[in-house]
């Protein structure tokens, strides 16, 4: 009977604690996540049309995190993700002529989290807030911008350097527990990023990317 009890309790613990979001737990999910930036353009340096401003477009890759809870409410979370493929866009006075070059992206992020509730609770909201590096690379000019640069050299190619920066992410999000082990989360985020691009012809162009930061996932806890 005392077998039977001590069995019982220890189940119950490992119910209710172990996998609950309680300190020393490890949290991993996989889903996607979608970078969105509100572009807020400064315009490209002389010689160039007046004007002369660029967009970039959204893009979404698959995504895992891993979280540790180190109290009941608070915890540190690293989401990973590939290289996100961001496309430019002419704007301002060239704001017809499509496409002028694309980069990747890859952010880096350290989330530190507060969780309200329960560890235990089924549905627990949090706040976040965290420390970006924007990793730019892999940056090319297009034909379009070829022909629209008045310093490019005929026949030449106009390229691009997008400089990497350090940048504050505020968020919030909640994870929905679905029983002992599993749970969804969801999350939004805004890194507040502003960079320099320079072209490979000596002009640069400082841009707003202030991204909005959309992620969704599946995970264990353990």
């Amino acid at each position: 009977m005392k077998k039977t009890l001590m069995v019982a309790a220890i189940a119950s613990l490992l119910g209710t604690s172990a996998f609950a979001q309680s300190a020393g737990t490890w949290m991993v999910r996989a889903g996607a996540t979608r970078i969105s930036p509100h572009v807020s353009s400064g315009n490209l340096s002389a010689p160039s049309p007046a004007g002369t401003q660029t967009d970039v477009g959204s893009n979404t890759q698959p995504s895992i995190a891993i979280t540790y809870s180190l109290t009941d409410h608070f915890s540190l979370e690293l989401p990973l993700a590939p290289a996100f493929k961001h496309k430019l866009y002419g704007a301002g006075a060239i704001a017809g002529a499509g496409q002028i070059g694309e980069t990747r992206a890859l952010p880096l992020t350290l989330f530190f989290q507060y969780r309200f509730g329960e560890a235990a609770a089924k549905v627990r909201p949090y706040v976040m807030l965290g420390a970006t590096y924007a990793y730019f690379y892999g940056e090319r000019g297009s034909a379009a911008l070829n022909g629209l640069n008045p310093a490019n050299p005929p026949g030449g190619s106009t390229q691009l350097d997008v400089k990497s920066k350090f940048a504050l992410t505020p968020g919030l999000g909640a994870t929905f527990r679905i029983n002992d082990k599993w749970f969804a989360d969801v999350s939004y985020a805004k890194t507040f990023l502003k960079t320099t691009t320079t072209l490979s012809t000596g002009q640069t162009i400082d841009t707003k990317l202030n991204p909005s930061v959309i992620s969704f996932g599946i995970g264990m806890m353990f």
